[in-house]
C-alpha cells in the first residue's frame, strides 16, 4: 500500500513539474514575438541613463507612487479579479457613436474624434495628430482577453488619412497596440514617445530619424507655430515582466491658436498644476477618468 501511494505521489509530483515546465518554455517563446516590443540597448540605453528620472536601472516618478493604494495586495487583487462579485463591468448596450468620414475631413476644419479609451484623432490648423491609437479590438498580448466595448470598435486604420504626428503617451498595451502600429506604418511622418519607447518603433520598421524620443520637459519646435512639450505624469510602464524601463508621459500640443494638454495617464499630483503654472491658460484638457477603482488611485485618476 505504501509502495503503490508512493509511486501515485511521485507521478504527480512529475505530472506538475512537467506542466511548469511546459508553461515556462511555451511563455518564454511566446514572449520573444516582436509585439511585446524590444528593450533598450547600446546609445539608447546610455541616454536614459542620464535622465535625472532613471535611477537603478528603471524609471521613477516625481513623487513616491505605490502601485497600489495602502491596504490592498497584487495577490489579493488577483483573487477578487478572479472570484470577486463585479457587476456591470461592461455597458448592456452598444456605446453610442457616429462614425465620421476622416479621408475627406476638410485640412482647414478643428476636428477631435475620440475613438473610445485613450484613443483620438486631432486635426488643428492644418495638421493631423493621432494620440495612443488601439484598432485591433484587443488591448493585450493574449488574444480575446481585453476587448473593446461594442461601439468603440468602428474605425480601423484603413479610415485614417495620413498622420503628422503620432504620440504616444506610454507603452502599455492599451496605448501601443502592435497590430495598429504595423499598419500606421506607411501613414506615420513623425512618432513623439518616452524614453525607451522608441526602441519598439525601431523594432518595428519605423523610420529612426523619425522617431522623437524625449524625456520630461523637453520642448520640440515643428516649425509653422507648432510646439510640442513634454511633460511629467504619475504613472508606470512595461509590456513584460519588467516594470519602468521606458518612461511614460504627458504633453502640451500648441498649434498657431490653440494648446492642448494631452494627459496620458496620470494619478493626481503635483505636476497638474506645475504644468498649468508653466503653460496656461490651456484651452483643451484631455484627462483620463474612468477608473472607478481606489485600489490604483496613485497611478489612476478617478471621477471623485
Amino acid at each position: 500500500m505504501k509502495s503503490s501511494t508512493f509511486k501515485i505521489f511521485k507521478w504527480i509530483v512529475v505530472v506538475i513539474i512537467s506542466l511548469i515546465l511546459i508553461i515556462t518554455v511555451v511563455t518564454y517563446f511566446y514572449m520573444k514575438k516582436p509585439l511585446f516590443g524590444k528593450a533598450a540597448e547600446g546609445e539608447r540605453l546610455e541616454r536614459m541613463k542620464k535622465s535625472p528620472h532613471f535611477k537603478d536601472g528603471i524609471f521613477h516618478n516625481i513623487n513616491h507612487t505605490p502601485e497600489l493604494t495602502e491596504g490592498y495586495s497584487m495577490m489579493g487583487v488577483i483573487f477578487d479579479k478572479l472570484f470577486g462579485d463585479h457587476p456591470r463591468l461592461s455597458p448592456i448596450d452598444s456605446i453610442p457613436s457616429q462614425k465620421v468620414d476622416l479621408l475627406h475631413l476638410p485640412i482647414d476644419s478643428n476636428v477631435l474624434v475620440w475613438f473610445g479609451h485613450s484613443s483620438y484623432f486631432i486635426q488643428l490648423d492644418g495638421k493631423r495628430i493621432l494620440v495612443d491609437p488601439v484598432f485591433s479590438g484587443n488591448a493585450s498580448p493574449i488574444p480575446g482577453t481585453v476587448t473593446a466595448f461594442k461601439g468603440t470598435d468602428r474605425y480601423k486604420v484603413e479610415d485614417l488619412p495620413d498622420i503628422d504626428y503620432l504620440i504616444i503617451s506610454h507603452d502599455h498595451y492599451d496605448h501601443v497596440d502592435y497590430e495598429t502600429l504595423i499598419k500606421l506604418k506607411n501613414k506615420t511622418k513623425k512618432v513623439f514617445c518616452g524614453l525607451g519607447v522608441g526602441a519598439d518603433f525601431e523594432d518595428w520598421g519605423y523610420n529612426l530619424n523619425d522617431i522623437y524620443e524625449k524625456d520630461w520637459n523637453e520642448t520640440i519646435d515643428l516649425g509653422n507655430g507648432f510646439f510640442i512639450h513634454t511633460t511629467p505624469t504619475r504613472h508606470f510602464s512595461g509590456r513584460g515582466f519588467t516594470r519602468n524601463n521606458t518612461l511614460w508621459m504627458s504633453y502640451v500640443f500648441q498649434s498657431p491658436t490653440i494648446k492642448i494638454y494631452i494627459g496620458g495617464d496620470s494619478g493626481y499630483d503635483t505636476h497638474f498644476a506645475n504644468i498649468g503654472k508653466k503653460f496656461g491658460p490651456i484651452d483643451l484638457a484631455i484627462l483620463e477618468d474612468g477608473q472607478y477603482d481606489i485600489k490604483w488611485k496613485y497611478i489612476h485618476l478617478l471621477p471623485e
